[in-house]
């Protein structure tokens, strides 16, 4: 289903495999070994693609006995893709609900009694930590927020068709940053990160209202500049996790909501003040690249059409309010 839209190129690999002796070199390098279930129906594929720092991998895989051993120094997401996931590890069942998220060495049977569709979100150790992995090596099996896990899952989805569909995309590190500061939103809402956990500080509000005028006041001195929650928190001596947290508390919103509201008013700001660049322009210089989905979400937030404004802009000539 997800493999018949795409097509190999550039920024996407796209592999599948026919029968069990030609997948089984591939899951070798791995450290991973499979019993087929059902021989006669066998079907197996992956399509991957690589950011700054994590792989996506996202596998059609078969019935079958697994055996693996996941080496995840930067942490691993085992997201399913589908709505009717079945499997399951060590008596445990597992559904289409559930996350499995790891960091470090482990060691895991799993027993999948059908086809399944899931994604394999691989993190680089150079990563900056949000706050997902509390411990070096430990492994959760929870259950995701329905509307959190739809969320990365079509993210998840969108970068494999751009890397199919448009791959000089992914040259340019900075579209490719942007592609994967989304997706690193998406799993800050998958995580669930509790914005009420520095409670016990006395100054906790402050200085969450603090962090939160922070991010204002950086937006507002930069205004068409890329926002990546990383470089914030570098900026401003915190973690994500405390970011992420204080934004939650101040505004009620997350902070992947939050970012998103500021990027669409800094798309605002350039699309007023710009002469000559397009819509299309200024909203990929903020990280928007399913124009569509942008443009519904700049009619929502502002009343009128991205290319209004830029009309209205030009037309007028007055700086952003």
């Amino acid at each position: 289903m997800f493999f018949d839209a795409l097509a190999p190129s550039s920024a996407l690999q796209l592999v599948q495999f026919a029968d069990v002796d030609a997948f089984r070199p591939a899951e070798q390098l791995e450290d991973a070994r499979s019993i087929p279930l059902d021989v006669a129906n066998f079907a197996a594929a992956r399509a991957v693609v690589n950011l700054p720092g994590c792989r996506i991998i996202v596998a059609r895989s078969f019935a079958r006995i697994l055996e693996t051993t996941y080496r995840a120094p930067g942490g691993m997401v085992i997201l399913p893709m589908t709505d009717d996931l079945r499997a399951s590890s060590s008596g445990i069942d597992l559904d289409s609900r559930i996350f499995i998220a790891l960091r470090g060495n482990h060691h895991c049977h799993f027993v999948e009694h059908q086809t399944n569709y899931h994604a394999l979100i691989m993190f680089s150790p150079a990563l900056r930590d949000r706050g997902w992995f509390d411990r070096a090596d430990a492994l959760w099996v929870r259950i995701a927020d329905p509307a959190a896990h739809l969320h990365a899952r079509q993210l998840v989805l969108d970068i494999l068709r751009t890397a199919s569909v448009n791959p000089h995309m992914f040259e340019a590190r900075e579209v490719a940053a942007h592609l994967q500061e989304g997706l690193l939103l998406a799993f800050d809402d998958l995580f669930q990160i509790d914005p009420m956990s520095a409670r016990s500080a006395p100054s906790a509000g402050a200085r969450s209202t603090k962090l939160v005028q922070q991010i204002d006041d950086y937006v507002a001195a930069y205004p068409t500049s890329p926002i990546y929650t990383a470089n914030l928190a570098d900026e401003f001596g915190v973690s994500v996790r405390t970011l992420s947290g204080a934004v939650a508390k101040v505004r009620g919103m997350s902070l992947h909501q939050y970012i998103r509201l500021k990027r669409l008013w800094a798309t605002r700001t350039q699309l007023l003040r710009t002469s000559g660049a397009s819509v299309a322009t200024c909203a990929r210089a903020q990280g928007f690249h399913h124009l569509g989905e942008f443009a519904s979400a700049y009619r929502a937030t502002f009343h009128e059409a991205p290319s209004d404004t830029l009309a209205r802009g030009r037309q007028t000539g007055f700086p952003a309010s």
